[in-house]
């Protein structure tokens, strides 16, 4: 008698169990990825929705390196598809679509739209962003397109990373919703994981203002950058680039601007600006020199993908050649229109040579990743160039008619706050009732990886006329003060501040029905600033202002309180540093210095031994300035503070022994 071994095993399983192998042995694993089918035909909600139907779905994702055991901060690499349908009777000028990401992603592409006041990807958008659409801005009605759903529906492909949500979870946005006015939009509905939808509608108590725009209206910027196609051809067009300075307190100097050609595009002239690149083997050695075969590129101004162009000279103003443009040549300078309305806006012009497949006079696309920088002024932020109704110009005839670019484009760019340590200009505080002047902070703009410094250690204190001489002569200066007063000496010593220019505030003097103090530019560089201004924010003196004396001071109170001051005629040149006047002596800095005086009258109550009278805030030629992190106080308001102190102690010595005394 054989023993049994096992159970029986029905044969309706043995079935199953075969029917299955060849899926299960076959299935191949592609590496830890997360795909979701996409979406199968529109949901019932389309058919219903009267108005603007818009869907988010997930699509797949992939775990990205590097790979790492903290789940919160692995990356996954995801893709999405946004849409967005025009099933109402109204068409849809400039839609424009918000995503609320919540996942800390970063995005690296969209097609079909672009990042509304966006910069350059990768794109972070944990905070949500706004798409528009990109080349297809409108959306017409089903009624008037017989239904094409080209015309009446817009997609964007969304390629991306995203951090801590682990399958099975999925990182789905908080909310979709379309921004144009006169729209009203319900929370969107989670259909699943993977998808979600909303059905956005006309809102009849909204009141808007009609608009005869055809592509989406311009927009308010810092810096607001017009590219503008004045004649198109097949192989090549005219463009004029207008950089206008609206911020009243930016400015640029020697401005340098580069973009990004997306189609091999090359310029041929220029007039206003130049390139600073003029190597024309890139387009003999490029696919431009296989397509114009029998073109003559020697006389090409650039042929970079992504060239540098700066404005003229003003001895070039009147070149037949380069020059005769309004706004231009003026060393790249943009000054606010508070200081000069005409000299807020510079102008260029370029010939721009096409490549195949964009060779038909409308195939026009603008360069893209635009930036824009200067000497020692704001850092500013650029968003992607938008299309905007075409620009209106005056009859060159004279005669009273309009004439309009081809087509235009907008590029807005903000000033941005610069970082911690990554100012390029700064302030030192002193006071008449302290010996030590407080310099600029350690690596203020910035410090080199290897200068056998401390980046962290507070900068010395200093007898007041140390901050005449550079850093490199302060040291001495430094360490005998530092005995003298029984200061430490860190160890190592604190880096230099790295500032091309610094501001020093000091406070004069302080009396019963008023006070002084004076400010003095230094220039540690050696190119000058010409035209310069400075804005200064007090808030608790600002109303107090009696007098500038060697500067022009003006009064904004529409800009936060500011006190605006810049050159006297003929006194509005920075120089900038010098040598000594023998050989050794430490070299000396451009310098400017006014005197200021404050009443009390419209101040109750401020007390300028406590601080009241240091600024805020101080602006140079538009950079914000880095600020001590402390300030000068009295040896009263020293002594006072002490007093305090010691008083703190003494009521807690005595409390701790009463209550042992009654225990």
């Amino acid at each position: 008698m054989k023993a049994k071994l096992g159970v029986e095993v029905p044969w309706q399983l043995v079935m199953l169990i075969l029917i299955a192998l060849p899926s299960i042995l076959f299935h191949v694993c592609h590496g830890q990825t997360d795909d979701y089918e996409n979406p199968a035909a529109p949901p019932p909600g389309l058919d219903e929705c009267n108005g603007l139907f818009l869907t988010y779905s997930f699509i797949s994702r992939e775990k990205e390196y590097p790979r790492v055991k903290n789940a919160s901060a692995q990356a996954w690499a995801f893709k999405s598809l946004a849409t967005i349908t025009n099933t109402g009777q109204y068409e849809l000028k400039g839609w424009q679509m918000f995503v609320g990401f919540q996942h800390k992603e970063i995005l690296v592409s969209a097609s079909g739209a672009i990042v509304v006041d966006g910069d350059d990807f990768p794109l972070e958008v944990g905070n949500g962003t706004t798409f528009a659409g990109n080349p297809m801005t409108d959306l017409k009605t089903a009624i008037d397109t017989a239904g094409d759903f080209t015309q009446i529906s817009a997609q964007i492909e969304i390629t991306g990373s995203v951090f801590g949500i682990k399958p099975p979870g999925v990182p789905m946005p908080k909310n979709i919703k379309l921004v144009d006015d006169g729209y009203k939009c319900p929370k969107a509905t989670l259909k699943g994981k993977t998808y979600m939808q909303v059905c956005c509608k006309k809102d009849p108590k909204a009141k808007v203002e009609k608009k005869n725009l055809k592509f989406l209206p311009r927009r308010y910027g810092d810096l607001s950058l017009t590219y503008d196609v004045l004649q198109a051809y097949g192989s090549n067009y005219q463009a004029q680039v207008t950089i206008d300075n609206i911020n009243p307190l930016g400015r640029l100097d020697h401005w340098n601007l580069t973009w990004e050609w997306m189609n091999g595009e090359f310029i041929t002239k220029m007039r206003g600006a130049y390139t600073h690149k003029r190597d024309f083997s890139e387009c003999v050695y490029g696919p431009a020199g296989q397509y114009y075969k029998d073109f003559d590129f020697s006389t090409v101004m650039n042929c970079e993908k992504k060239p540098t162009i700066s404005d003229l000279p003003p001895e070039r103003k009147n070149d037949s050649q380069v020059g005769k443009l309004p706004y231009c040549c003026r060393n790249g300078t943009l000054l606010p229109s508070i200081m000069d309305e005409s000299k807020a806006r510079s102008i260029f012009q370029l010939e721009v040579f096409k490549m195949p497949p964009f060779l038909n006079r409308t195939a026009l696309v603008p360069p893209e990743k635009w930036k824009i920088d200067g000497v020692v002024n704001p850092q500013y932020k650029c968003g992607p160039p938008i299309r905007v109704d075409p620009t209106e110009f005056p009859d060159p005839s004279g005669l009273d008619s309009k004439t309009y670019a081809i087509a235009s484009w907008q590029v807005t760019c903000n000033i941005t706050r610069p970082k911690d340590k990554l100012s390029r200009c700064c302030v030192s505080f002193s006071a008449y009732y302290n010996r030590s002047a407080i310099p600029c902070s350690t690596c203020a703009c910035g410090c080199d990886n290897n200068e056998g410094c401390s980046k962290t250690a507070r900068a010395m204190l200093l007898p007041t006329e140390s901050l005449l001489v550079p850093f490199d002569n302060r040291t001495t200066k430094a360490i005998a003060w530092a005995d003298l007063n029984k200061f430490k000496v860190p160890n190592p010593r604190p880096c230099p501040d790295n500032c091309p220019v610094s501001i020093n505030w000091h406070i004069d003097s302080d009396y019963k029905t008023g006070w002084t103090a004076s400010i003095t530019l230094f220039n540690w560089d050696n190119s000058p600033f010409e035209d310069w201004f400075s804005a200064i924010q007090i808030d608790k003196a600002y109303k107090g202002l009696e007098g500038v004396y060697s500067f022009n001071g003006t009064t904004f109170d529409n800009l936060n309180k500011t006190i605006f001051l810049q050159g006297l005629p003929g006194l509005n040149f920075l120089v900038g540093e010098v040598n000594g006047t023998k050989p050794g002596d430490p070299r000396i800095p451009g310098k400017q210095q006014t005197k200021i005086s404050f009443t009390k009258k419209h101040t109750p109550g401020i007390n300028i031994a406590r601080g009241d009278g240091f600024p805020t805030r101080i602006l140079f030629n538009g950079e914000e300035c880095a600020l001590p992190k402390q300030i000068p106080l009295s040896s009263a308001e020293q002594k006072s503070h002490f007093k305090f102190l010691t008083v703190v102690i003494m009521a807690i010595m005595t409390f701790i022994m009463m209550t042992d005394h009654l225990h």
